[in-house]
């Protein structure tokens, strides 16, 4: 078996081939664009490489076969926050051969090793967390937009090269068609009606005061993590323009107490219903076929990307009312074909979240894990923290 480092349009091709080869009779599996997963390693589009750096390799057999991917990186703003010096590695695709992916995570601990790290977390996104990010477990079903897909056959081929569960990454799905239960609707309409309360759905036209109110609250809601680094609005400004074809403004909400922003809320239509017709090509006529399938309304299903409150009203049940507000949106005419909604992910490190979830009704439909391997295999990997 030989790895190939991906340097050019030719092994990126070769990149982008191996997971067409190993889903080629999975209908649950949505191609991503091959233009988005480029824009991960291209340093002009993603501002990880500002302080990160990546690298990608194929694999392939004796007779030139395609074996397996994955990538290695290194955000070393994240990576110092860690007991240890963490990198990663992600879009690892391989067949089920555990000599094979052995290769491949190999490759990926040493480069790790060489730019000093102590430990790599897998299968993780290089840059924002809210795609690419977890091993399917549990709920091998279509997935939403952003959330990893992946054979059964992978979670053995991480434990057996010694990787060890970090936390656990849990997806609720919720039935529009079905009332949520009467004491929630309460509290939310409840909460929704306070003087001292306004909220507003996200509007083009006001971006840039978004976008602060945005950094505002996701500030005040993750400054206590463990992990916790400023947000960089040029972030949420990339976001915004790179995701324009699929956001819909009445779908992203801001809750305010006396017009100071205290939370936030990110719910996006799952395009993966669209993607699972474009095998990971937007080119003229897939374009034309993205079109045509948003405006047909294919797509009935939405996940919420990100859902963040300022400590201090977490418990004025501020997020039943940004549900309730969203609640009023989805009875429109415009947007009553949409039947499902994915919360994801919730990690087994913030019950607050999942209880807010769970608190809908919503079930648990999906687990993740992001797992790590650690260089020294005489530590043992301790768990993610539970945020109190």
């Amino acid at each position: 078996m030989q790895l190939i480092e991906v340097k050019d349009k030719n092994t990126q091709k070769l990149f982008h081939k191996v997971p067409h080869l190993i889903y080629k009779d999975d209908k649950n599996w949505a191609a991503p664009l091959q233009g988005m997963v480029e824009g991960i390693f291209d340093p002009k589009k993603n501002k990880t490489f500002r302080n990160g750096k990546a690298i990608r390799w194929v694999l392939l057999g004796e007779n030139g076969e395609l074996l397996g991917r994955i990538a290695a990186f290194i955000n070393f703003n994240l990576a110092k926050t860690y007991e240890q010096p963490t990198g990663g590695c992600g879009f690892f695709e391989c067949i089920n051969n555990q000599d094979a992916a052995n290769l491949l995570f190999n490759a990926a601990a040493e480069w790790n090793k060489q730019n000093g790290m102590e430990a790599m977390d897998g299968p993780i996104n290089f840059g924002e967390n809210y795609v690419n990010w977890g091993l399917l477990v549990k709920g091998f079903m279509p997935q939403g937009y952003g959330m990893p897909y992946n054979p059964e056959y992978y979670e053995q081929l991480f434990r057996n090269y010694g990787f060890e569960i970090y936390f656990e990454q849990y997806s609720y799905h919720l039935d529009y068609t079905k009332p949520f239960p009467e004491r929630f609707w309460k509290i939310a309409e409840w909460v929704a009606k306070k003087p001292q309360y306004n909220f507003k759905h996200f509007d083009f036209s006001q971006t840039e005061e978004f976008v602060k109110d945005f950094c505002t609250v996701y500030d005040a809601a993750w400054s206590f993590h463990e992990h916790y680094k400023p947000l960089d609005p040029d972030d949420i400004y990339d976001f915004i323009k790179e995701s324009k074809a699929i956001l819909d403004p009445k779908m992203i909400w801001f809750a305010y107490h006396e017009d100071r922003p205290i939370a936030l809320f990110v719910m996006i239509p799952d395009i993966n219903q669209i993607l699972l017709k474009l095998n990971g090509k937007l080119n003229l006529l897939g374009i034309l076929k993205f079109l045509y399938y948003k405006n047909t309304k294919t797509i009935n299903r939405t996940r919420i990307l990100i859902m963040g409150i300022d400590p201090k009203y977490q418990r004025s049940g501020i997020e039943s009312g940004i549900f309730w507000q969203q609640e009023q949106i989805m009875k429109q005419k415009s947007h009553r074909h949409y039947t499902e909604l994915e919360f994801s992910w919730a990690g087994d490190f913030n019950p607050k979240v999942i209880a807010i979830y769970e608190a809908t009704g919503a079930k648990r439909a999906k687990t993740h894990y992001t797992m790590r391997y650690m260089f020294d295999r005489s530590k043992k990997v301790k768990k993610a923290p539970v945020i109190n």
